[in-house]
């Protein structure tokens, strides 16, 4: 059976998302390993999860219009979870984390979007 091992989220500064992924989002820092100039291989993850997020450089050019278009239709890059999307709404706003989106339900699902402040919109998401 196939298991998620690695996923990554594109970033204009490798520096300041590391910033935000872990002061703010509350990840921790997993490997930084330089790649060359200025490119590291750099992840963070959550706790006992043995998923790691690589925070990429968006370095290729089909990055910029493919990013901006998200962005500008709204399109979350990628959904991290919570226990409670309402509380870490609060908490990341007193943090002056920026949401488009605030908690919205719908059925079972609670979710908001959020800026990384790295050319991302991130959902956060909450089950019942």
């Amino acid at each position: 059976m196939l298991r998620i091992h690695l996923a990554s989220v594109l970033v204009e500064d490798q520096d300041r998302a590391l910033d935000f992924y872990t002061r703010v989002l509350g990840f921790e820092p997993r490997a930084d390993v330089p790649m060359g100039p200025g490119a590291r291989w750099l992840t963070v993850g959550a706790g006992d999860d043995t998923t790691d997020l690589l925070l990429e450089p968006a370095a290729h050019p089909a990055c910029i219009p493919f990013r901006a278009a998200l962005v500008r239709d709204g399109i979350p890059w990628t959904s991290f979870a919570c226990e409670d999307v309402v509380a870490e709404h609060a908490r990341l706003v007193a943090l002056g984390v920026v949401f488009t989106r605030p908690p919205t339900t719908s059925g079972p699902v609670t979710t908001a979007v959020l800026d990384d402040t790295c050319g991302n919109l991130i959902q956060i998401a909450s089950m019942g």
